[in-house]
């Protein structure tokens, strides 16, 4: 492909050579530079791409895209733009051939729920026979093929490449999470969303290598509604103004509170062995009553804004009420099957807000006992411990602390962090380190009527400890165990 074919939606400056420059490859990892291929240098928090121009160099890198004035030797072409980032973004667009442009594609942004309310939307669209591509938290998926990521929103070029996978599959729509980092590492720069929804929004990701402020990450958050057609808010979260203060596209409003486009009133728990969901009522231009086969609230303000969604992208009733009746999401509000009369679920809460958000809806169940089982992550706030504890006091009648990724931390030292929160409620508990040990542990402790969250670590598949990362997974734990006392039965 020629160089000029590249850049025709960029802005940048010829320092040297010339666009008609035939090129075999685009990178922004020297490491993967080949004959012919335009290097991207990315300036990160740790390393910084112009360093390793030469070892582009060296490898046959025929091009280079730039932010400072660089020496090279003649025959190389060098393009110097503002940000790199962005210009790769553009690039990598271009190098797939625009397949985002292909697709319906719909964006989700917020502190929590981003997942879930994917997930919702996804089966609300596979109701609807649209095959689906969804890239999150979790990885992507292809329709049902996973694919693996690094990060919740990947790196522009990453994501270009799943966007033309996801065309070339048959996918009409893609539903992905665009985190604050996404945003402000330009890896979203360039695509349109048809539809953007911003869900809510409290502090979190401030600190080294993520945001300096809550300010920063408000206004990452606000980008969305500067690059698509149609915005949907929830008039419900207090940020909401200062969110879309500069948006650039018409706003739809949902709202559990207040009037508003959507609103969702009339909330019910529902609870029965294998069950723990939720009826209500929508009133807008998607009407009517609706059965989630999730609990709580704040599940049910994910699901309205599934349906606002849905219903802005042509998506009708029927569908809608199906794929709410049968989605599932791994390791968010997960309910394993059990043999008797309890509920064991899996969540990926892992700080304060999650947790009361978690807990409190939880015990609106009425359970005859609510266990937490969580523990906490290692080289992060002490802080958080302290409050994660609180709300777990505050709301369980049992904690019971174990290991989540100790990383370079010891376990009992994360834990003795964790009951400095549970002394502010007198928080019962009880420690074992082993996680797999304290699941089996409270399984068997278990009681009709009881609710037991297993928290913290939700979908991941991996504890990490000491810089290795060893498989562990708490569903198929908790699985092998109640096939194991079926059998003795």
């Amino acid at each position: 492909m020629k160089l000029t074919e590249l850049v025709q939606d960029m802005a940048y400056t010829l320092a040297a050579g010339t666009l008609d420059t035939d090129i075999t490859a685009l990178e922004y990892d020297s490491r993967k530079v080949v004959p012919g291929s335009l290097f991207v240098c990315l300036t990160g928090f740790q390393a910084d791409g112009h360093d390793y121009i030469p070892k582009a160099l060296e490898a046959g890198a025929a091009a280079l895209v730039v932010e400072r004035e660089t020496a090279v030797p003649s025959g190389i072409t060098v393009l110097r733009v503002e940000d790199s980032r962005a210009a790769l973004a553009l690039l990598a667009s271009a190098w797939f051939g625009h397949p985002a442009r292909e697709m319906t594609l719909i964006g989700l942004t917020g502190t929590k729920g981003k997942t879930t309310t994917a997930h919702m939307l996804k089966a609300i669209l596979e109701a609807a026979g649209h095959k689906v591509g969804m890239i999150g938290t979790i990885g992507a998926l292809v329709g049902q093929e996973k694919v693996s990521t690094k990060n919740t929103t990947p790196e522009s070029y990453e994501l270009h490449a799943l966007f033309r996978r996801m065309a070339d599959a048959g996918c009409s729509h893609v539903v992905m999470e665009a985190s604050s980092q996404g945003f402000k590492l330009r890896r979203t720069a360039g695509i349109q969303f048809d539809v953007g929804v911003f869900l809510n929004l409290s502090p979190d990701h401030i600190g080294p290598g993520e945001h300096e402020s809550f300010e920063e990450y408000l206004q990452c958050k606000s980008l969305m509604f500067r690059q698509c057609v149609r915005g949907l808010v929830n008039l419900d979260d207090e940020h909401t103004p200062a969110v879309t203060g500069q948006a650039l596209c018409p706003l739809t409003t949902f709202s559990m509170t207040q009037a508003a486009d959507y609103r969702a009133e009339d909330v019910r728990e529902e609870r029965r062995p294998g069950f723990l969901g939720s009826r209500f009522a929508v009133s807008g231009p998607m009407s009517g009553a609706f059965l989630l086969d999730m609990p709580g609230r704040f599940n049910v303000e994910n699901a309205l804004a599934a349906l606002a969604a849905a219903d802005m992208l042509g998506i009708g009733r029927e569908a809608a009420a199906k794929g709410l009746e049968t989605v599932q999401v791994k390791g968010r509000t997960q309910l394993l099957p059990t043999p008797g009369h309890y509920t064991l679920l899996i969540d990926y809460a892992h700080n304060a807000v999650s947790m009361e958000n978690l807990l409190s809806m939880l015990r609106a169940y009425r359970p005859h006992r609510l266990i937490c089982l969580f523990g906490g992550g290692g080289n992060r706030s002490r802080l958080r411990r302290y409050d994660m504890g609180e709300m777990s006091a505050k709301f369980a009648d049992l904690t019971v602390l174990t290991m989540d990724n100790p990383r370079d931390e010891e376990v009992e030292a994360i834990n003795e962090d964790i009951k400095v929160g549970l002394a502010r409620h007198d928080g019962k508990y009880i420690s074992i380190p082993d996680r797999a040990q304290a699941i089996r542990w409270v399984i068997d402790q278990a009681q009709d009527g009881d609710i037991i969250a297993l928290i913290g670590k939700g979908h991941e598949e991996y504890q990490e400890i000491r810089g290795v990362k060893h498989f562990f997974s708490e569903e198929q734990v908790a699985l092998d165990y109640l096939a194991g006392k079926k059998q003795a039965l």
